[in-house]
């Protein structure tokens, strides 16, 4: 099978663009983000809560929207490369690009749904209805992800006081310092979206 053939066109560019969102994950560029807001702004209750089964029915409200996107990818590339395969047998030749696209959607969508189902109970979560994001204050956790610097924050794993995991972007507390993976870290003060550190065996007093 030739993936870059003209048939396959659209079910290649979505797996390229699956494997730039991972790379962009691993070496700390981006986080796959926070998770989709289900509140959607439509007028009327009827409406609202069509595009709220929509959004249950393709898994767009079980994961971080990024990470839907990634999923979609991976469903949609691999599921149109299948079906391109299985026709190109049974009949002697694949679909063109444009109905192709449009039986991959179609293939995808639900799949999507289906596999972020289970995907989504051992996702970690930025935040969760258990506590607070002020609550994780004080709390040690560990940099997983990147390199910490004043204005360039990395992501760190924080475990709360229910034992739930959560990864939050840290920058050091001081200028000077800086944290790396595996740097155990204490989230001292917070702002925005952003927590700021020390290091993790250092005494500090949080202040309200």
């Amino acid at each position: 099978m030739d993936i870059l053939a003209p048939h396959n066109t659209p079910f290649a560019v979505a797996l390229a663009f699956l494997l730039l969102l991972l790379i962009v994950q691993l070496i700390g560029l981006g986080d796959f983000g926070p998770d989709f807001d289900g509140d959607v702004d439509v007028d009327g209750a009827d409406g609202a809560d069509l595009m709220g089964g929509l959004a249950s029915l393709i898994g767009l409200d079980r994961l971080p929207l990024v990470a839907w996107l990634a999923l979609f990818c991976a469903s949609f590339g691999l599921l149109g490369l299948s079906i391109q395969q299985l026709l190109d047998g049974l009949i002697g030749a694949p679909l063109p690009a444009l109905p192709a696209t449009a039986m991959g959607v179609i293939a995808a969508l639900p799949a999507t749904g289906i596999l972020a189902r289970p995907l989504a109970r051992i996702w970690p979560r930025d935040e969760t209805t258990a506590v607070s994001i002020d609550e994780l204050l004080g709390r040690r956790g560990t940099i997983s992800i990147g390199t910490a610097r004043r204005g360039s924050p990395a992501r760190a794993q924080v475990t709360d006081r229910f034992g739930q995991s959560h990864n939050v972007m840290v920058e050091p507390h001081e200028d000077a310092i800086e944290f790396i993976e595996g740097d155990e870290v204490m989230l001292v003060r917070r702002e925005d979206q952003v927590f700021f550190a020390i290091g993790g065996s250092e005494p500090f007093r949080l202040t309200h």
